[in-house]
């Protein structure tokens, strides 16, 4: 289901991304999306955003009232967009869509570290400076500490993925015996 809903989600996040960059708006519409997004998935909005009872209407209201001035005139035409043709559900993988197309847009790639060991601002920098030199574009890093690295540490880049942990080398080499 998660490679249909982003089929689905992928012209709207093309069209919201075209508008946004039209009109300037980037950040305006990642923090919207991103806000919208947090509302659908909450505990409490989830089993009333999947509901085909709850009428169209009463949805559309809803979310914009809960929205308040966190979504403006644009934000709330695309929920009615969305409630109107029963695409809600997908609103998640739009923001992730669109976010792609924007650190696309703007040369920065998200890279995730799983390190053994919690990293420190200067290790991230390091990091973050040899991958800007490699990818040629900016870099912004997330980490986080898996001890079962046991040491070492592994990256992901969008589809790009360098490990250099040893639990990695372990199952190289495992695989390479046949074990």
């Amino acid at each position: 289901m998660a490679g249909e809903a982003t089929t689905i989600a992928r012209p709207y996040a093309e069209a919201v991304f075209a508008r946004a960059e039209e009109s300037g708006k980037l950040d305006v519409w990642s923090d919207m999306l991103s806000f919208l997004t947090s509302v659908v998935e909450s505990q409490e909005m989830a089993p009333i955003v999947g509901n085909p009872l709850i009428e169209q209407d009463a949805l559309v209201s809803l979310l914009l009232e809960i929205a308040g001035d966190k979504v403006d005139e644009e934000g709330g035409n695309l929920i009615k967009v969305l409630v109107e043709n029963g695409r809600l559900t997908v609103l998640p993988e739009i923001d992730a869509l669109f976010e792609e197309l924007k650190a696309d847009k703007e040369r920065v790639s998200k890279v995730h570290v799983t390190s053994a060991f919690a990293l420190d601002a200067a290790q991230e920098k390091l990091i973050a400076e040899a991958l800007k030199a490699k990818l040629g574009r900016n870099v912004t890093i997330t980490s986080e500490k898996d001890p079962e690295l046991i040491g070492g540490i592994h990256i992901r880049a969008g589809d790009m993925v360098i490990d250099g942990s040893v639990r990695g080398q372990l199952q190289q080499l495992a695989n390479e015996l046949g074990i």
